[in-house]
């Protein structure tokens, strides 16, 4: 059985021979590179809704060269701490499957047995994650409407990903625990400066959440060393900042050949309380 309902139906999806079929005969077939679409045309905002190729493309280059894995590293450990024998687990907002298979492969290495998921309203996206970790379930969906069933996981992950705080409520377990990654106040911050004449730091803040307790927050905090020009590109165009970024800006940071640059991350720890609004 799949971790995946029926996005029409909200039956049980089973996967079988290339297609997720659930029992009022609704069939949904699997992307040769592994993923499944389950966000019907009336839940779509665009023909191509999400990060586009080249944006996928530029993350994934620039995560697997590791520049980001104090943060996964953390994720990881934060995880680990809390998962039981056979975790269930969602990565919301997925993108291109970084996090999601190194959750995944980092539990499996602890003896664990994990069954994950991962949903992105790209399908970009999850042609990279597919094929990243084939024993991750990856879903073209939409976080407002995930094809899940209530209570059916143990953790749901959400790195810098919107924030649908209904449905991940809906989908944990009684006592799940919710982690939500953010950038922190000087992430970034020596590169902002060369984009910007008035750089300002990110927002930091401790929100409650309805039906959650806050656990913690735990603070990554690094820097990193880009020597190529593409590196620097690649992390450009993988930030807001490459939509909103002045042209004089953008020539400057196209112009170096190197930036040392501070990462700064807060990831807050939530867990699942019984009822909304205990």
């Amino acid at each position: 059985m799949s971790l995946f309902r029926c996005p029409l139906c909200v039956a049980p999806l089973e996967r079988a021979a290339g297609t997720y079929r659930c029992s009022n005969r609704h069939s949904f077939d699997v992307a040769r590179e592994g993923y499944v679409h389950l966000l019907p045309p009336n839940q779509k905002h665009s023909a191509l809704p999400g990060d586009d190729r080249d944006m996928v493309m530029a993350r994934r280059e620039f995560l697997s060269k590791g520049y980001y894995s104090p943060l996964l590293n953390t994720i990881c450990s934060q995880i680990l701490a809390v998962s039981g024998h056979s975790p269930a687990l969602l990565d919301a907002g997925c993108g291109e499957g970084y996090y999601t298979a190194g959750v995944f492969q980092a539990l499996r290495a602890a003896g664990k047995h994990p069954r994950m998921a991962g949903t992105d309203i790209s399908k970009f996206a999850l042609r990279s994650g597919a094929r990243r970790e084939r024993a991750v379930e990856f879903a073209v969906a939409s976080s407002y409407r995930l094809p899940l069933a209530e209570e059916r996981m143990d953790v749901v992950l959400n790195c810098f990903s919107p924030l649908a705080l209904e449905e991940f409520w809906r989908v944990l377990k009684p006592g799940g625990w919710f982690f939500y990654v953010v950038p922190g106040a000087e992430h970034l911050w020596e590169m902002k400066e060369i984009l910007y004449d008035k750089p300002y730091p990110n927002e930091e803040r401790e929100t409650p959440y309805e039906g959650f307790s806050y656990r913690a927050i735990v603070p990554v905090e690094g820097a990193v060393s880009l020597e190529r020009r593409e590196d620097i590109q690649n992390l450009f165009r993988m930030t807001p900042y490459f939509w909103k970024t002045p042209k004089a800006g953008a020539e400057r940071l196209a112009a170096l050949d190197g930036l040392e640059v501070r990462i700064s991350f807060r990831v807050h720890v939530f867990q699942k309380k019984g009822e909304r609004g205990c």
